[in-house]
C-alpha cells in the first residue's frame, strides 16, 4: 500500500473489516484454524478405544499413545497460534515502529515455517501407525476419526505453506519499501528547486532593478582638471 510498510497501510489508519476479511492471508488462518480443529477434535472425541484384551483405553494410531499426543498438540498448538496472529493481523496497522512491524513479520514467517514442517512430520507420523493399526471393533468405530485427522494434516500442511509464502512476501515487500524510503530521503536531500517563474507574482532575479534615488558616482567631475607637478 501507499505509503505503508510490511503490507500495511499507514500507522493508524482505520481498519475496513470487509477488506481485511477478504485479504487472503485473513482466509488461510480462518482455514488453518478450523483445520486443526478437525485434527485434534476427533483425536480427542473418538481417538481412544477400549483394548480387546481389557478395560484400559488405547489411541487408535497403533496403540501408540504418543501418536495421539502429538496429533492434539500439533492441532492446538496451531488453534492458539492461529487465533493470536489473526488478532496480531488486526492489530498490525496500528503498529507505528517499522522495527516492531518488522519483528512481527518475522515471527509469521519463522512460527509459520516450523508449523509447516511440524504438521508434515505429524502428517507422516500419523499416517504410518494408521497403517500399522490391526482391524479390530476399536478400529471399526473410530476409524472415520483417525482418518479425519490424518486427511486435516495433509491440508494443514497446504495452509501454513501458504502463510509461509505470505509472510515472506510480507518481510520482502517492507524491505524493499524501507530501502526506496531511504533513497527517496537521500536524493531529497541534494534537490535543488527552481525560482519563481516571471510574472508569478513575484519578482524573479531576472527583473531585479536598482533600488531608487541611488546616483552613479562619476569619477572625473566636470570642471576639475588633475594639476600636473
Amino acid at each position: 500500500m501507499e505509503g505503508g510498510s510490511f503490507g500495511a497501510g499507514r500507522a493508524g489508519a482505520a481498519l475496513d473489516p470487509v477488506s481485511f476479511a477478504r485479504r487472503p492471508q485473513t482466509l488461510l488462518r480462518v482455514a488453518s484454524w478450523v483445520f486443526s480443529i478437525a485434527v485434534f477434535g476427533p483425536i480427542v472425541n473418538e481417538g481412544y478405544v477400549n483394548a480387546d484384551s481389557g478395560p484400559e483405553l488405547r489411541c487408535i494410531f497403533n496403540g501408540n499413545a504418543g501418536a495421539c499426543r502429538f496429533g492434539v498438540a500439533l492441532g492446538l498448538g496451531a488453534f492458539l497460534a492461529c487465533a493470536g496472529f489473526l488478532l496480531l493481523d488486526v492489530r498490525f496497522q496500528q503498529i507505528s515502529s517499522i522495527r516492531d512491524r518488522r519483528r512481527a513479520v518475522l515471527l509469521d514467517l519463522g512460527f509459520s515455517g516450523l508449523w509447516s514442517f511440524l504438521w508434515f512430520v505429524g502428517f507422516c507420523f500419523l499416517t504410518n501407525q494408521w497403517q500399522r493399526t490391526e482391524p479390530g471393533p476399536g478400529t471399526a468405530q473410530a476409524g472415520d476419526a483417525a482418518r479425519a485427522a490424518i486427511t486435516f494434516s495433509f491440508f494443514s500442511i497446504l495452509s501454513w505453506v501458504a502463510l509461509t509464502v505470505k509472510a515472506l512476501q510480507r518481510f520482502r515487500l517492507g524491505t524493499d519499501m524501507s530501502l526506496f524510503a531511504t533513497e527517496q530521503l537521500g536524493a531529497g536531500a541534494g534537490q535543488t528547486y527552481p525560482g519563481y517563474p516571471v510574472g508569478s507574482g513575484v519578482e524573479g532575479t531576472e527583473t531585479y532593478q536598482s533600488p531608487p534615488f541611488t546616483e552613479t558616482l562619476d569619477t572625473s567631475p566636470k570642471g576639475y582638471q588633475v594639476p600636473a607637478y
